[in-house]
């Protein structure tokens, strides 16, 4: 599931929640794309390490820790349905102050 996230600025992404099928055919090119640099060096250090076996690992938790990434540099979701699915899953805000609860 995904959804629209928006900064203080007005600079939109979209957020991702669940299994990652781009993560999966694509590897580590998904990060780099999204435009999360740490991320790519991290898979494609994994990638490289295991032998390509991390490409069927990282799929299963790279969308969650992207959109928690996200929320802690201030971006929030659009649309409540989306906000509700993001609470449910552990990554949360509160008023103004926005944070993020990973359970990697």
């Amino acid at each position: 599931m995904k959804g629209i996230m928006v900064n203080n600025q007005n600079h939109a992404k979209t957020g991702h929640i669940g299994f990652s099928w781009t993560m999966l055919f694509f590897g580590v090119f998904v990060p780099l794309f999204r435009g999360d640099f740490a991320w790519f060096i991290i898979s494609l250090l994994l990638s490289i390490f295991t032998s390509g076996f991390a490409w069927l690992i990282l799929p299963f938790f790279y969308n969650k820790t992207y959109t928690s990434n996200l929320v802690r540099k201030g971006y929030k979701p659009v649309d409540e349905n989306f906000k509700a699915l993001l609470k449910s899953k552990g990554i949360y805000w509160e008023n103004t102050e926005i944070s993020a609860q990973s359970n990697l």
